[in-house]
C-alpha cells in the first residue's frame, strides 16, 4: 500500500491548502464590504469639489491656471498606474497591465515620452522590468486609501505639469462593477477639459474669495485631481478584494474537486491490493 499513503499524503496536503483558501475568502469577503463602503463614501467629496470648481470657472472666465491650460503640442505624457501591492487577485493586476501597456504603446508610437508614477507594488516591479521611467512610486498602500501616501507622488506630478514638463497626465486603474466584475479604465486627469466642468444651473452667481479666485482656483484644481485619484484608489481596492474572494473561492472549490478525485483513487488503489491478497491467499490454500 505504498501508493496508498502517498495517495493519503498528497489528500491531506490538498486540506491544508483548502483551509487557507478558504480562510482568504472570508478575509477578503470581509475586506470587500468595507472598501466598498469607503469608495462609496468617496464620491460625494469628489462630486462636490467639482461642482464648486465649475460654478467658480464659470462665473469667472478669465481665470486661468496652469493646470487648466491645454498644450498645443504633447511632447511627453505622465501615466500613474494603480495596482495592488500583494498577488493571489486573480487576472485583475494582469488586465490592469495590460491596459496600461497599450496606452504606453499608444503615446510612445506618437512620438510621445512616457513618465510613469506606480501606485502599487506590482505595477512599480512590472514598469521596472520593462525600463521605464518610473518618476515617483508609492507601495505598502495596504487596505486603507489614505491620502498621505499620495501627496507625494502626485506632487512631482503637479509641479511637473505646472513647469511645462508633462504636457498631459492620465490614470490607468481598474474600476469595480460589482463583485464579479472588474474592468480596467484609463481617464484623462490634466488638463481638465470643459466635461469635466459642467454643471446645470438656472442661474448666475459669484462668490467671495480670500484671498483671491485664482488662489481659491489653484487650491480646488488639485484638490479635485487629489479627490479623483483617491477615489481611483478606493475602486481599485475594492477590485482587488473582490477579485481576491472569487479567486479564493474558485482555488478552494478547485482543491474540494482534487480531494474528491484523489480518494477515489485511493480507494481504487486500496481495493486492488485486497483483491491481490485475496487472490494470493487463495491460490496459496490452492497450492497446498
Amino acid at each position: 500500500m505504498a501508493v496508498g499513503k502517498e495517495i493519503l499524503t498528497k489528500i491531506r496536503s490538498v486540506q491544508n491548502t483548502q483551509k487557507i483558501t478558504r480562510a482568504m475568502q472570508m478575509v477578503a469577503t470581509s475586506k470587500m464590504r468595507k472598501t466598498q463602503e469607503r469608495m462609496r463614501a468617496a464620491r460625494p467629496y469628489a462630486e462636490k469639489v467639482c461642482t464648486v470648481m465649475a460654478h467658480l470657472a464659470q462665473a469667472n472666465t478669465d481665470l486661468e491656471h496652469p493646470l487648466l491650460q491645454s498644450r498645443d503640442v504633447v511632447k511627453r505624457a505622465g501615466i500613474i498606474l494603480m495596482t495592488s501591492d500583494k498577488g493571489l487577485c486573480g487576472g485583475l493586476n494582469v488586465n490592469t497591465l495590460k491596459r496600461f501597456f497599450a496606452q504606453v504603446k499608444g503615446l510612445q508610437d506618437q512620438g510621445i515620452e512616457v513618465d510613469v508614477c506606480c501606485l502599487g507594488q506590482k505595477g512599480l516591479a512590472a514598469c521596472q522590468r520593462a525600463r521605464l521611467n518610473v518618476v515617483a512610486s508609492a507601495t505598502q498602500l495596504g487596505d486603507v486609501p489614505k491620502m498621505e501616501k499620495l501627496i507625494g507622488p502626485l506632487t512631482v506630478l503637479f509641479k511637473q505639469y505646472a513647469e511645462g514638463e508633462l504636457d498631459a497626465l492620465y490614470i490607468v486603474y481598474s474600476r469595480f462593477i460589482n463583485t464579479m466584475k472588474q474592468e480596467p479604465a484609463t481617464e484623462q486627469l490634466l488638463p481638465l477639459t470643459s466635461e469635466h466642468m459642467v454643471v446645470e444651473h438656472s442661474h448666475s452667481w459669484d462668490y467671495l474669495y480670500e484671498p483671491s479666485a485664482l488662489a481659491v482656483m489653484e487650491f480646488l484644481v488639485k484638490r479635485y485631481i487629489e479627490s479623483v485619484v483617491f477615489e481611483a484608489m478606493a475602486e481599485n481596492m475594492a477590485s482587488e478584494q473582490a477579485a481576491r474572494m472569487v479567486a479564493m473561492k474558485s482555488a478552494t472549490d478547485n482543491a474540494g474537486n482534487t480531494i474528491k478525485q484523489l480518494r477515489l483513487v485511493y480507494n481504487k488503489a486500496r481495493q486492488a491490493a485486497i483483491t491481490t491478497e485475496l487472490s494470493e491467499i487463495v491460490a496459496g490454500a490452492a497450492a497446498v
